[in-house]
């Protein structure tokens, strides 16, 4: 085993950091991002809809857009069924009544699962087992989530689980060192079961309050790979009957339906209990929050909208909806 930066990390008082980003900074970012789509829904309805009759017609045009915005058939039809009962009682007769009721019903949808990660002060180490495939930027996440543990005071220590990949074990000790958190590792190809019973141990021996597992990326059709993610998980629990508390699966945005396909494997093999929306930045819609959220229920712990850790940040509802749908614009 290979135990670096064994130090456990200083105390951090909160005049010399702050995970909390200013609300508008994240969502405001990821608004510039989705609105420059030129097929997404997030293209300012107000530029599309004044003058415009709100009738079945439009309707139509309105489920196109959800649908291209990878929204998903199940949402969108709770979106549009709704809208069409309203409009039939004469109920939306302008613009503001529409951008109102569409931006409510989309609220609906994601406000369930708007559940930020809540880390128990009697379960030491509370264990997030981190999944996903390859290039969804799980390693990337790993370490923006200990820097946010760590300015909440959080002792956190690394597993990496990833010893598949030397890179992934090289890029998670840059995270460790640039955290100031002690990164458990061993040589390439080892058996990350045997890599994430060792970081429990040491974990425990310390005192910490959060173990971070990494996992190989896999892809969801790759079953004994995903054989392998529930050795990880059977070890773990063999440790604490518990663990993991947190099975955090990361999703690239960008992919689609496609991430809501690895969402629905990888919760039925391992159960997945959250998940980390990434490069929202580079899917030019948005639409697929809606679709997980309808079509799975798991909870949105955190998105990414960038590279830098100011783009990694709690899942906020109304944040999220203000990015995705423009509010009318005053004359």
């Amino acid at each position: 085993m290979f135990d670096f930066f064994k130090k456990p990390p200083p105390k951090i008082t909160e005049a010399e950091t702050s995970t909390e980003q200013p609300r508008a900074g994240l969502f405001s970012r990821l608004r510039a991002k989705l609105s420059s789509g030129a097929a997404a829904l997030a293209r300012d309805l107000s530029d599309w809809l004044p003058g415009r009759r709100i009738d079945a017609d439009l309707l139509e045009e309105l489920e196109l857009r959800l649908l291209t915005a990878d929204v998903g058939l199940p949402a969108t039809e709770r979106i549009l069924g709704d809208l069409r009962k309203r409009v039939a009682r004469n109920e939306l007769a302008d613009l503001d009544a529409l951008l109102g009721a569409l931006r409510r019903n989309i609220s609906d949808l994601l406000r369930p699962v708007a559940q930020p990660l809540i880390i128990p002060t009697d379960t030491k180490p509370f264990v997030v087992l981190v999944v996903g495939v390859n290039g969804s930027g799980k390693t990337t996440s790993i370490g923006k989530l200990a820097h946010r543990l760590r300015g909440e005071n959080k002792h956190v220590v690394l597993a990496a689980g990833d010893t598949f990949r030397a890179a992934a074990v090289e890029q998670l000790q840059v995270w460790g060192e640039r955290n100031g958190v002690t990164v458990i590792a061993q040589a390439t190809g080892a058996d990350p079961a045997a890599v994430v019973f060792d970081a429990y141990s040491a974990a425990k021996a310390r005192g910490a309050d959060v173990l971070l597992a990494d996992t190989a990326g896999r892809l969801q059709t790759q079953t004994h790979l995903m054989d392998e993610l529930r050795k990880v998980k059977r070890v773990l629990g063999r440790q604490d009957a518990t663990a993991p508390h947190e099975v955090l699966l990361v999703l690239d945005a960008s992919q689609g339906q496609n991430a809501l396909n690895q969402a629905r494997v990888f919760h039925e093999a391992v159960g997945v209990t959250g998940l980390v929306l990434t490069k929202l930045d580079g899917s030019a819609k948005g639409g697929i929050v809606i679709a997980i959220a309808t079509e799975l229920g798991i909870p949105l712990r955190f998105v990414g909208v960038g590279e830098s850790i100011e783009d990694f940040g709690v899942f906020d509802v109304d944040d999220f909806v203000d990015a995705l749908i423009a509010p009318p614009r005053v004359p």
